[in-house]
């Protein structure tokens, strides 16, 4: 009876762990954009870093402090958190990003046959451009462009 009761908190355990890696493992790649978006002009900071505190938040939260509490991420995060705002520059990578992969990704992948997926990326296109364009615009504090 025992190993039945053992199993059964094993088999319950498992997904749970795993969520929580799959989560904590995208956090770690959105960190590492985020990171690499500090330098690379074309390469939205703020959206990676949101993501990942998202992702923490679900899987790790040790991580989602450091992130928080980190003196190059935490700035971004907070300003978006208080409501200051994204500033320009990363508004606009981030759009001019989002539409390039969007395009890319329909042109070049997906079939003129499946249209309505197609039209499903502009919907989502447009949809997260408008989000960006309605979260307010702050000014740089850091002297980093996004």
């Amino acid at each position: 009876m025992e190993d039945q009761s053992q199993y059964a908190t094993l088999t319950q355990t498992l997904p749970r762990k795993a969520t929580d890696r799959f989560f904590t493992l995208a956090g770690l790649v959105c960190v590492g954009l985020g990171a690499a978006g500090i330098v690379l002009p074309l390469l939205p900071t703020t959206p990676f870093l949101l993501l990942a505190a998202a992702c923490f938040g679900r899987g790790s939260p040790r991580l989602n402090r450091w992130l928080h509490s980190n003196r190059f991420f935490g700035p971004y995060l907070s300003r978006y958190r208080n409501g200051e705002g994204i500033p320009l520059t990363a508004k606009i990578a981030i759009i001019s990003t989002l539409w390039l992969s969007l395009a890319a990704s329909a042109l070049l992948f997906v079939p003129e046959t499946l249209w309505p997926v197609r039209v499903a990326l502009a919907l989502t296109g447009m949809g997260v451009s408008i989000h960006v364009l309605r979260i307010r615009t702050c000014q740089t504090r850091t002297g980093s462009s996004h």
